[in-house]
């Protein structure tokens, strides 16, 4: 995962399967980042049948791979309590020191711009066909992921509220 790449299937297909049978899960769960491809997505539709799961409610982020890659490698976390920043969007009042506590900001390894490229291949190759599918299948509700943190969290509370009152 430092270099980019991606888990194999056959490990993330095993964790997810074990999870969901879980008694936390038995009302739902929220995924982030799986499926990252149509075999992935064409096993969850399996299991969660199987599971006596209704079909998934895909949210799609969209958003501009100039934004993308400024807000990943601008992010830094504080090594003590875990805030986040962005030396570009929102920087910390003392750079590279967090305003809650002093801690140390860092970036994170896979946030480092020889690595967010051949991630982003790797989703142009493998992820993206996702969107086709779930739009195909009437599951796909994008968002407009170059908005605000507010902005984004509002879109995603009204698609959910939407679906909630048409299930």
């Amino acid at each position: 995962m430092e270099r980019g790449e991606l888990v194999p299937d056959s490990l993330v297909l095993k964790m997810v399967a074990e999870r969901i049978e879980r008694p936390d899960c038995e009302h739902g769960f929220v995924f982030d980042g799986f499926p990252r491809t149509v075999a992935q997505a064409k096993y969850l539709g399996e299991l969660l049948r199987r599971q006596g799961f209704k079909q998934p409610f895909v949210i799609h982020m969209v958003i501009p791979t100039s934004v993308l890659m400024k807000r990943l490698t601008g992010r830094r976390t504080c090594r003590v309590g875990g805030e986040i920043y962005n030396i570009y969007e929102r920087p910390p009042k003392v750079e590279g020191v967090c305003d809650s506590d002093g801690g140390e900001l860092m970036q994170r390894p896979d946030d480092r711009e020889e690595v967010i490229g051949p991630r982003l291949q790797a989703y142009e190759k493998q992820t993206a066909p996702l969107a086709a599918y779930y739009g195909r299948l009437g599951l796909l509700h994008g968002i407009d992921a170059a908005k605000s943190v507010e902005e984004v969290g509002r879109q995603v509370l009204q698609s959910v509220k939407s679906v909630r009152g048409a299930r």
